[in-house]
């Protein structure tokens, strides 16, 4: 988990592409200027946005920008950490109830950053192949969801150590995926149904397993022989 606190969700349907205007730095964390429209017409001071798929909040704004701060856990986990000044980021705000779910539940925690290894044109759109550095692949399945800088896409294919998405237009006009390079570094946020799924099998697992190791020292320790 990046972000303490932050329990809301999002769609992964990315709303505008904002630029970073302003980046302060401390010694592992950072406050960034990001400007933006669409994102700022109802937002408040306390409100979440997605930021490359990272939860961020809202410590100020104006009409064409808003401020938030990025701790060290944050930087050290995710791409925020390399943005410079001109660097353009994925936006979207919070899911609200009652809103239509278009693409799929995340949380704005990031699990891992993929490196790009390979674009590859196919007709009107385009593969895109990406390394997760850190994780194993155990979470992505074929035609499963996955968050790349915070939008959703259906995964095409996965081998051991890479997967494949593909960018339809529409997602190209609306993130900056296509605009990166081979080595570029994107964040990854694992589709949270298959990580609760691990969590439930695993407790019952061990629940099993603590009911059925009798030996013969727990006899012995419960009176038995």
């Amino acid at each position: 988990m990046l972000k303490k606190g932050c329990e809301i969700m999002f769609t992964g349907l990315i709303e505008e592409v904002g630029k970073v205007e302003k980046i302060k730095k401390s010694a592992k964390s950072c406050s960034l200027t990001i400007s933006a429209k669409k994102i700022l017409d109802d937002v408040k001071v306390g409100d979440s946005i997605s930021t490359n798929g990272v939860c961020l909040t809202v410590i100020n704004f104006s009409n064409n920008h808003f401020d938030a701060d990025v701790m060290p856990e944050t930087m050290a986990k995710s791409n925020l950490g390399k943005l410079s000044v001109g660097s353009k980021v994925n936006l979207e705000r919070a899911l609200q109830l009652g809103d239509r779910l278009g693409g799929h539940m995340v949380s704005g925690h990031i699990d891992d950053v993929g490196a790009i290894v390979n674009f590859q044109k196919d007709e009107n759109a385009t593969w895109v192949t990406i390394d997760p550095i850190n994780t194993s692949l155990k979470y992505v399945i074929s035609k499963g969801s996955i968050a790349v800088d915070g939008a959703s896409l259906t995964v095409a294919d996965v081998t051991d150590n890479s997967f494949k998405v593909s960018i339809i237009p529409l997602t190209k006009e609306g993130t900056t995926l296509l605009e990166k390079k081979i080595g570029d570094e994107v964040n990854l946020e694992y589709d949270l149904v298959g990580k609760y799924v691990e969590k439930l099998v695993s407790a019952n697992k061990r629940e099993y397993q603590n009911k059925n190791s009798i030996d013969i020292s727990f006899l012995q320790k419960n009176g038995f022989a």
